[in-house]
């Protein structure tokens, strides 16, 4: 991972904390007097998760799923694969699932609608990054942190091929780097 790997800065440290901050307070209210359990969808929401549940007033519980549609590649394959379940029951509970970016919306609509059949009380979308360019199916996010253009971006639990999670902000991607691996 080099620096000259990241073509620009597309939303800062300060902005995310700026957001989240604002997110959590939202939810805060929204969800008062409710059952809430968040569900990050791994690994790339972690990052965004973490911060966010530091930011809520309200009692929350937490699980986590893990799905794939991507591999090592930068486009969806359309299938989704469930890698990791939920440890938990939801049935009752407000549930909120909490992923980094949404792009084409294939993973989080499936995940949706297999976390329906759970008998929660209600299932809401909070989403870091919202790609609306990129959407393949009809699925909007109820929280969104930032609406983006069509860039491939990494940086503050997004990922490349694993690689740049640990950015302290969101970056656009240089197009050599993913180019070459293709």
């Amino acid at each position: 991972m080099k620096d000259s790997d990241i073509k620009s800065v597309l939303i800062t440290e300060e902005q995310l904390a700026a957001k989240v901050a604002e997110m959590g307070a939202q939810i805060s209210k929204d969800y008062q007097g409710r059952k809430l359990i968040i569900l990050g969808v791994l690994k790339g929401s972690v990052v965004f998760m973490s911060d966010l549940i530091r930011s809520i007033t309200v009692p929350v519980e937490m699980d986590f799923m893990a799905v794939s549609s991507y591999g090592a590649g930068v486009k969806t394959s359309g299938v989704v694969k469930i890698l990791k379940d939920l440890d938990r029951l939801i049935a009752g509970y407000d549930v909120l699932v909490v992923e980094d970016i949404l792009d084409s919306g294939m993973t989080l609509s499936y995940l949706t609608e297999l976390l329906r059949e759970r008998d929660p009380a209600s299932i809401r979308i909070a989403t870091l990054l919202d790609k609306p360019d990129r959407r393949k199916v009809d699925i909007k996010p109820d929280y969104v942190g930032f609406t983006i253009p069509d860039e491939f971006v990494v940086g503050y639990g997004l990922d490349y091929a694993e690689l740049y999670r640990n950015l302290p902000y969101v970056g656009i991607l240089s197009p050599s780097v993913y180019e070459s691996n293709q």
